[in-house]
């Protein structure tokens, strides 16, 4: 690229990143016609757990870092100074309360430096693991593994995820919509970075045979982001000129594999693989659901995002900590409630059922 075109480039990319946060703050951009699939599990009640509340444990370990809690803050945001911001507020928090945090897509950084500074959060969350984000399909329109090692450098991160939004593509305006022959690369990536590799969907879930397909080529995680939370159709919809892809949009709505159906199936087929349960989840007895379903990893997203968006930031990081804490305890009621003392205990218990 010339110096005009990376300009260029990084100025279009920071106007849809704050076009995007914008967007899911304002309007229904939930998949509409499908859901989490969530509600078609429940817990059978143990009566009697044989546990004290205080002996149960959250703690798990990922990515080579001991962990408080098996929470993730999915991939959201970067490349603008509101989105730094949200990003550092989110941060905070995750360090506080130990949950990892995934960033955004980093093409702006990898852009224009100067854009760097937005995904930076090391200095807040020293302790935590922090995942890079990089666009698989951007390797197919110049990016290798020296733009991949860059983004875990700016990040100073203790992994890289490559997200596939193929559908979101075909939606955005400006969409990268070759997908031709990614798998190669993607393995290219995985092979030559010095930090795990994982692939995650945005919202439209993976199904098994995707799944083992990217673990062969050496994906260390699989983060299966369903469907039945933001649709990323119904996002781009909201920045169509296009009426008639506007309207097609609309088709979409209900468009991907449910998140629990699509932890439940990567996991019966990639037992060993760590597998991150994101898209749609709520409050902490969907983590709960998620990690009895075989999920190792919960990620929150946009349920995050208003309070991480707030402009006072004193008040945005204690309302996130509040928020954390509220899921944990979720998480842990969910847990008391059938005697299961461990996230292993959870992992392995017989009392998910069919709700009907």
């Amino acid at each position: 690229m010339t110096v005009e075109q990376i300009s260029g480039a990084s100025a279009s990319t920071s106007k849809r990143k704050s076009e995007h946060i914008r967007i899911c703050l304002q309007e229904n951009v939930t998949g509409e016609g499908i859901e989490t699939g969530f509600d078609q599990f429940r817990f059978r009640h143990n009566a009697l757990p044989e546990i004290a509340f205080d002996d149960i444990r959250l703690d798990t370990e990922w990515l080579g870092r001991r962990m408080r809690t098996p929470l993730l803050v999915s991939s959201m945001t970067g490349g603008t100074n509101e989105a730094g911001a949200i990003n550092r507020r989110l941060a905070e928090a995750a360090e506080t309360r130990g949950w990892a945090i995934g960033l955004g897509s980093m093409r702006a950084a990898i852009e224009q430096e100067e854009l760097a500074a937005s995904f930076y959060i090391r200095d807040i969350a020293p302790s935590v693991p922090v995942i890079a984000n990089l666009g698989a399909v951007q390797l197919n329109y110049g990016y290798g593994v020296d733009a991949c090692r860059r983004a875990v450098e700016i990040a100073e991160a203790d992994a890289l995820v490559l997200h596939l939004n193929s559908m979101q593509e075909v939606f955005q305006p400006e969409g990268d919509t070759n997908f031709r022959s990614l798998l190669p690369r993607i393995e290219e990536v995985c092979r030559a970075l010095s930090v795990p590799v994982g692939v995650k969907e945005v919202g439209w879930g993976i199904d098994a045979g995707t799944a083992a397909a990217l673990a062969s080529a050496g994906a260390a995680f699989i983060d299966v982001a369903g469907a039945g939370g933001t649709s990323w159709s119904q996002v781009e919809k909201y920045r169509q000129n296009d009426p008639m892809r506007r309207l097609a949009a609309e088709a979409f709505a209900g468009w991907g594999i449910p998140t629990a159906e699509s932890i439940k199936e990567v996991k019966s087929r990639l037992p060993n693989t760590t597998v991150i349960a994101s898209g749609g989840l709520q409050h902490g007895v969907d983590a709960a659901k998620s990690i009895a379903l075989g999920a190792d990893i919960a990620g929150f997203g946009r349920a995050l995002l208003p309070r991480a968006a707030n402009g006072e930031t004193r008040v945005s990081v204690e309302q996130l900590i509040e928020q954390f804490e509220r899921i944990e305890f979720e998480l842990r009621a969910a847990m008391f409630g059938i005697g299961a003392a461990s996230i292993s205990d959870l992992q392995h218990t017989t009392r998910l059922i069919p709700a009907r």
